[in-house]
């Protein structure tokens, strides 16, 4: 996505957590993290950002006790004027998103407890995003598109983005690629409303001021036929900082949240301008509203960071891991996939004028963030695009939109790792087996890092290159 993903003013990150035990937000950034000011709790929560003061907070009815961003939005959604944590309330959902992976299994269940013939709750409400196993001749992974095409006809789904071309992806203009990144790019994404999607990062689209979360494929059969959920109102953890809006509600996830939420802004609204025609009335957290804790980090004293084999929260510092050398890099997915990614990775290379030593494979989230890769300047490359420096840097050519190795997929995907070998790769996840082969070493890095390190063959810390 574009700037709207960069939060311009310290941003008050809400965090609304499971019940499980939690200490710290540890997902992987691309920073370390410094101590902080913080009050700690043993219960898990929901993530929240600062309160922007561009248009005044709604109200869900007559409040008696103030309320964060995630239980007004549930209290609108629910019909009710007041919510509490630990509530368990139906929700009226906005939108639902699925994709090729899940969206099979969660038609099946669909048909199996609505019947063969019922039809969806709403046409316009459901959107089907194929991106995970594209580009590959696995028969399972094609029919499963197949299956959802079937479905969408079927039931006359009206955002269902269609790819039968597998051969050229531009030939295919209803095709969009990762859903995270499309949800957003599409216009579904909108404050103060209830998105739940078929996946684990669905909790990105909080960074428009939304409730958003991730949900298995038999909640979804159920949404598909009712329009609503039972749900958990969680309590929630506040984060002060300045950083990338999408990414830190992506890692949420990974940092045992239930959804992350930021507070919409003028940035937030431009964005959304010629986006979509759906009226929308954000919120924003009563000024008195309960935190489970809150954390303030000053990101002036943050350094690069890497999340070590076999887990997101596995972290050390980009210089602490010099010595180990690499195979290849990969940039891409909803979290390192962006058009703002691949700037920073071209960055490092022109900064450096070097060549990589690894194969680095670049995989765009989206056919927007593709055209971008071809079409962007990169400031003070004389004119040069980011495929142009990509390409003098000895980069392979930018791949087909899509999720890509991110979750390993058939073996013929491009840039599977189908032997074992180290790879640092923007993904979100490094758990044994996720991008490919079960022995293989994922580092998780920012762009700038797995771009220096590509130039090196060791894990290497972009200041290197950029100071």
């Amino acid at each position: 996505m574009a700037s709207s993903t960069v939060a311009l003013t310290p941003t008050p990150f809400i965090l609304n957590k499971k019940e499980l035990g939690f200490s710290a937000f540890s997902a992987p950034s691309l920073f370390s993290i410094p101590k902080c000011r913080r009050t700690v709790s043993k219960k898990i929560c929901s993530v929240m950002a600062p309160q922007q003061s561009e248009r005044k907070p709604s109200t869900t009815g007559s409040v008696k006790t103030a309320m964060t961003m995630t239980e007004k939005i549930l209290a609108r959604a629910s019909e009710n004027t007041q919510l509490s944590p630990g509530e368990n309330v139906w929700v009226n959902v906005d939108i639902l998103m699925t994709h090729d992976v899940c969206g099979p299994g969660s038609i099946g269940i669909f048909k199996n407890e609505f019947g063969e013939n019922a039809k969806v709750w709403d046409q316009e409400k459901i959107v089907i995003i194929p991106d995970h196993y594209i580009f590959t001749s696995d028969e399972r992974a094609n029919r499963n598109v197949d299956i959802l095409r079937d479905f969408c006809t079927e039931q006359n789904i009206k955002y269902f983005y269609d790819i039968k071309d597998i051969g050229n992806f531009k030939a295919n203009p209803d095709y969009k690629g990762v859903c995270h990144i499309a949800l957003a790019q599409e216009g579904h994404c909108r404050p103060g409303e209830v998105l739940l999607g078929t996946d684990s990062h669905t909790c990105t689209a909080g960074a428009f001021g939304q409730f958003a979360t991730g949900i298995g494929n038999t909640d979804a059969g159920f949404v598909l036929g009712a329009g609503k959920l039972l749900l958990k109102v969680p309590p929630t953890l506040r984060f002060f900082n300045y950083g990338r809006k999408d990414d830190v509600c992506s890692m949420v996830i990974e940092a045992g949240g239930k959804n992350g939420v930021i507070p919409p802004d003028s940035t937030t609204y431009k964005y959304l301008e010629d986006k979509t025609s759906v009226v929308y009335e954000p919120v924003y957290s009563d000024e008195r509203a309960r935190f489970l804790s809150e954390y303030r980090f000053d990101i002036s004293k943050l350094e690069p960071l890497v999340a070590k084999p076999h887990s997101p929260d596995n972290r050390a510092l980009a210089r602490e891991c010099k010595d180990v050398k690499i195979d290849r890099v990969y940039i891409g997915s909803c979290t390192g996939g962006k058009a703002e990614d691949f700037m920073a990775a071209a960055k490092v290379f022109l900064a450096s004028g070097k060549k990589v030593k690894v194969p680095t494979f670049l995989v765009p989230a989206t056919q927007k963030v593709w055209m971008d890769v071809y079409g962007l300047e990169v400031p003070g490359s004389g004119g040069k695009t980011c495929s142009q420096i990509f390409e003098e840097a000895g980069c392979d050519t930018p791949a087909s939109p899509g999720c890509g190795a991110c979750l390993g997929g058939p073996r013929d995907t491009y840039g599977r790792i189908n032997e074992p070998m180290v790879c640092v790769s923007t993904t979100n996840r490094n758990f044994p087996g996720r991008m490919g082969h079960k022995e293989g070493q994922i580092y998780l890095a920012s762009p700038f890092t797995a771009a220096a390190s590509a130039l090196t063959g060791y894990i290497t810390d972009p200041r290197e290159f950029l100071l």
